[in-house]
């Protein structure tokens, strides 16, 4: 009797260790989970453009196993961009980095309060502070003489000037391309550029800045210090307004970073 007691007790023993073991294993399975890289990258393009302007960077992380998204903005006002943005977010199948290029800058301010949204890149873009607006920025710094927008039209839209598109927002692209781009550029509603943001996700969101070092259309220093207030990471890339065209790949390394560094709560 006592022989089979101890033998009990020891079996007792192996099962408990047994169950520590598959606990632990458990739990650390949950924390290696929590930190693996994020895989869902949702794009947003800013003004004067839409969402083919990504394709450089769709390819370099697609080829790299990411899931890549990207929002068709109406530019009819903060608003609807947030909403568009927020019907892609949707659609996720688990958290995202949120990417936003100038215009957009604002557009995922507001919008990256969304559950799904880890982290937010900002490159060449405004990062507005709750109660500010896209245009305030704008004139924070002395315009640059290549830059230029036309006068607001009949219909409420403002054009980036075709006559300065080159120098002013795609200096370092060749000029057939620039001038593409002036063609079929998509105009934005003036108005946009005064609505407030309400929400402000780089309060909560682990934040990434990318500082175009030879933009014409948004000054350098205005990001810079858009971003500092944000708390962003930053880095500086020479580059024009287009850097996220000029080049592709040192921002597609910048939003690799924050989907390695982003923690998803």
């Amino acid at each position: 009797m006592k022989t089979i007691l101890k033998t009990s007790s020891g079996l007792k023993q192996i099962l408990m260790i047994g169950v520590f073991s598959l606990t632990a294993l458990f739990f650390n399975s949950n924390s290696v989970n929590a930190q693996r890289p994020i895989k869902n990258i949702v794009l947003v393009h800013g003004a004067f453009a839409d969402g083919s302007s990504w394709k450089a960077i769709y390819d370099i992380l697609s080829k790299k196993g990411f899931n890549v998204s990207i929002v068709q903005n109406p530019l009819s006002s903060l608003k609807d961009d947030v909403a568009a943005t927020n019907s892609v977010l949707n659609r996720q199948d688990g958290p995202a980095i949120l990417v936003g290029h100038s215009w957009g800058g604002a557009v995922i301010t507001e919008a990256g309060v969304h559950a799904k949204v880890a982290g937010l890149v900002y490159i060449a873009a405004f990062a507005p502070d709750k109660g500010e607006t896209a245009g305030q920025w704008i004139g924070a710094a002395p315009a640059a003489p290549e830059a230029g927008f036309t006068p607001v039209d009949e219909f409420g839209l403002v054009y980036f000037e075709p006559s300065k598109f080159h120098g002013g927002f795609a200096a370092d692209l060749s000029q057939a391309q620039s001038d593409f781009m002036a063609t079929s550029q998509v105009p934005i509603k003036a108005h946009s550029f005064e609505e407030p943001i309400e929400n402000v996700a780089w309060k909560t969101k682990a934040t990434f800045g990318i500082v175009a070092t030879q933009d014409k259309a948004l000054h350098p220093d205005t990001e810079r210090k858009m971003y500092q207030k944000a708390n962003a990471k930053i880095t500086e890339i020479k580059g024009s307004h287009a850097i996220f065209i000029s080049k592709p790949l040192a921002v597609a390394n910048v939003i690799i970073e924050a989907a390695q560094n982003s923690l998803y709560k």
